[in-house]
């Protein structure tokens, strides 16, 4: 795959929408209106708490929390009054430019990512009511995220499942005091069984959404197609009319309790928006 890595922990996140635009990079649009009905489905009364792993700059709280659409963001950051700005200034235009559009009924987001500088724009910007800049693959959890994470009802990740594993997931279900919901969007030249595997043991049941699967980015080249076709077949899956019309696909996977689960169906969750 094309690496895109410079991208994903600058001081804000012009870099970002300026080399993902191009490519059409699409899945936080596809998983906010999901995304607001399994919170809807989840939820205990009162406010919710979302938390978002590899949160990057805060995009799914942004979308999540606030009236505007991936499109929005890609026009506010790729614009000449943007690229006029100092990071400084930005963070000041944006905070009024996300007041402006917040939404009544806003979860509260907790952002987990090994980019010190994207959580901390994140947070700046207060898209995250707190940021973690830890990476639970190489480190234990610092004293402070576990009592942060404790109310989460639904943990979402749009994007670095391939990196995640149980030293990531075990230490936050731990933390966890109540029931939870795990969503993910995962590349289908991928697996996620050994993510599923390990939320077994909490009483997680994982089910794969079967009725679609989501647009991610197109191929910056034909190579990279190449191998997404023979990766997604490798995975026992079909490209046709997916990777084979140009466009990285994911597949949404949904753990949760076997009681939960028997209330509200999958695919009513990921229903046309």
């Amino acid at each position: 795959m094309t690496p895109f890595d410079g991208i994903y922990d600058q001081p804000d996140p012009r870099a970002y929408f300026r080399e993902l635009g191009p490519w059409g990079y699409q899945t936080p649009d596809h998983a906010q209106p999901i995304f607001r009905r399994m919170l809807a489905a989840c939820r205990p009364a009162g406010p919710a708490t979302v938390l978002d792993l590899c949160c990057s700059y805060g995009i799914n709280a942004a979308l999540l929390n606030h009236d505007l659409t991936l499109a929005d963001l890609y026009a506010h950051y790729t614009s000449a009054q943007a690229a006029a700005l100092t990071t400084a200034e930005l963070i000041a235009w944006d905070r009024t430019y996300y007041a402006a559009h917040r939404r009544p009924d806003p979860a509260r987001v907790i952002g987990l990512d090994a980019a010190p500088r994207a959580v901390s724009y994140a947070h700046a910007v207060g898209l995250l009511d707190e940021g973690f800049a830890e990476n639970l693959e190489t480190a234990p959890p610092s004293p402070a995220l576990g009592p942060a994470v404790r109310d989460a009802c639904l943990i979402t990740v749009t994007g670095g499942a391939s990196f995640l594993s149980s030293r990531t997931f075990e230490p936050l279900l731990d933390s966890v005091h109540g029931p939870v919901w795990v969503a993910a969007f995962v590349l289908r030249t991928g697996t996620y069984r050994h993510i599923a595997e390990c939320l077994e043991p909490y009483g997680l049941r994982t089910e794969k959404a079967v009725a679609r699967t989501f647009p991610q980015r197109r191929f910056t080249s034909e190579q990279e197609q190449r191998y997404a076709i023979d990766a997604v077949r490798a995975a026992g899956e079909d490209p046709r009319a997916r990777e084979t019309e140009g466009y990285f696909h994911t597949a949404l996977y949904l753990s949760r309790s076997a009681a939960s689960g028997a209330g509200v169906p999958l695919d009513a969750l990921v229903q046309t928006s």
